[in-house]
C-alpha cells in the first residue's frame, strides 16, 4: 500500500509544470523549422547545381523522412555551399557566371556574333562613367529622356525614336535604348527638348532699385536676392520691370509658361497706377486712349482713367503690350515726366496682400489661370 502512494506521489511531482511544455513545444517548432530552412537550402542547391550541370541522383529516404540527394561532380570534389559575397567582376554579355550563392539565372543564348550593331553599343556601355560628378545624371536611355522631357511616355517615346523625328547633336538616332549624355542636345522635329524640373512660381511685390536681371556686373541689387531663400531651382524674372518701376513681378522657372505671359500674341493685361509731374489734361487723356506715334510704331492703350477726382496727375492705364519702358514713353511723348510707376496688376495676378519687398508663391489655381490662359484677363488675338 506505501508503494502504491509513492507512485502516484511520483507521478504527480514529476509531471512537467506549464513553463517546461511551453519550452518543450517552442523546441519543437525551433527544429521543425531548421529542418524546413534545410530543406529549402537543399532545393536551392540542387537547382543551382542543375543550372551549372552537376547531376543529383536522390538517397533512398529513411522512414517517416524526405530523401535526400547525392551529387556526382564528375571526379573532383564539391566545395561548401557559401553565403559570403563574392566580389568578382560581372559576367560579360551572353554569358552566366556561376555562383554559390545566387539563384538560377536564365542563360541569354546570344552570342556576340548575332548581336546587331545596337546590342553593342549598350554592351559596351555597362559600366561606364563618363559623365563628372556635377552632372545631374551619366547616362540616360533616349526613351526615358524624352518621356522626362514631357512629351510622352516611354513607349511613345520609342516609336517617336524608330520612326526617326527624333535628333541628338543634329544627328537622325533610331535606337530608343542610345544613351544621352548630360551636355547633348535632344530635339524632336527641330524642337530642342528639356528635362522637366520641379515647377516654382513666385508673385514679389517689387521695390525700388532692384534690376529684373539673374546677376549684375556693376554689383548692384537684383530680385534674385530678395528670393534667394524661397528655392535651390535657377529662377528668372518673368516681364521685366527697370529699375525705379516697382510693383507685381512674376519669377518662375518654367520656360512655357514664360513664353506665354510675355509673347505678344497672347496680349497678356497689365495694369500701373502713374504719378506724373503735373495734371494730365483730357485732351491727352483721349489721345493716349486712341494711340500715339513712338520711334518704334504706334501704341494705344485698352484703357485709361484718372484715379482720383481731386487730383489729376495721378493716372491708371492698361496695356497689354510688352515694349521695353512702354508707358514711360508714352506719357514722355506728351510732355510729362514720369515721377512714380507702379505695375499693380499682371495677367490677373495683384500684390494684394503683399507687402513691397516681400514675395508669395503662388496657388494652384492661380498657377492652373496662367497655364490655360483664363478668357478674363487674356485678350482674344486678331483673327
Amino acid at each position: 500500500m506505501k508503494t502504491k502512494r509513492s507512485d502516484n506521489f511520483d507521478k504527480f511531482s514529476l509531471k512537467k509544470k506549464g513553463s517546461a511544455v511551453k519550452e518543450s513545444i517552442r523546441q519543437d517548432k525551433k527544429k521543425a523549422k531548421a529542418e524546413s530552412r534545410a530543406m529549402g537550402e537543399a532545393a536551392r542547391q540542387r537547382k543551382i547545381d542543375k543550372a551549372r550541370g552537376i547531376v543529383t541522383d536522390p538517397v533512398p529516404a529513411e522512414k517517416g523522412k524526405r530523401g535526400a540527394y547525392v551529387k556526382k561532380t564528375g571526379g573532383y570534389e564539391k566545395k561548401p555551399y557559401d553565403r559570403k559575397k563574392i566580389t568578382e567582376a560581372p559576367p560579360k554579355y551572353g554569358e552566366l557566371k556561376p555562383s554559390y550563392n545566387a539563384r538560377p539565372t536564365t542563360i541569354n543564348k546570344r552570342t556576340p556574333a548575332s548581336m546587331d550593331k545596337a546590342d553593342e553599343k549598350r554592351t559596351a556601355s555597362i559600366g561606364k562613367v563618363t559623365a563628372s560628378a556635377d552632372t545631374p545624371y551619366e547616362q540616360m536611355p533616349l526613351n526615358k529622356y524624352i518621356a522626362h522631357a514631357g512629351i510622352s511616355g516611354r513607349r511613345e517615346a520609342a516609336q517617336m525614336v524608330k520612326s526617326g523625328h527624333i535628333t541628338v547633336n543634329g544627328d537622325t538616332v533610331l535606337e530608343p535604348g542610345y544613351k544621352v549624355q548630360y551636355k547633348d542636345v535632344v530635339r524632336l522635329k527641330g524642337k530642342v527638348l528639356q528635362l522637366q524640373v520641379t515647377p516654382v512660381y513666385i508673385l514679389l511685390n517689387k521695390p525700388k532699385d532692384y534690376i529684373c536681371t539673374a546677376n549684375d556686373p556693376e554689383g548692384r541689387k537684383t530680385v534674385l536676392d530678395i528670393i534667394k531663400n524661397a528655392t535651390t531651382q535657377r529662377m528668372f524674372p518673368v516681364g521685366r520691370l527697370d529699375r525705379n518701376t516697382t510693383g507685381v513681378l512674376i519669377l518662375t522657372n518654367d520656360g512655357d509658361l514664360a513664353q506665354k505671359l510675355t509673347h505678344p500674341s497672347y496680349e497678356i493685361k497689365k495694369i500701373y497706377e502713374v504719378t506724373l509731374d503735373k495734371p494730365v489734361t483730357k485732351a491727352d487723356m483721349e489721345a493716349i486712349a486712341k494711340g500715339v506715334d513712338l520711334e518704334d510704331g504706334f501704341i494705344a492703350a485698352d484703357a485709361v482713367s484718372y484715379l482720383s477726382n481731386t487730383s489729376k496727375n495721378v493716372i491708371g492705364i492698361e496695356i497689354h503690350s510688352g515694349r521695353n519702358r512702354i508707358v514711360r514713353r508714352i506719357f514722355e511723348h506728351l510732355g510729362y515726366d514720369v515721377r512714380h510707376l507702379d505695375r499693380v496688376m499682371f495677367a490677373n495676378l495683384t500684390k494684394k496682400n503683399v507687402d513691397r519687398g516681400k514675395w508669395r508663391f503662388l496657388a494652384e489655381k492661380e498657377v492652373r489661370l496662367l497655364k490655360f490662359m483664363n478668357k478674363s484677363f487674356t485678350r482674344k488675338s486678331a483673327q
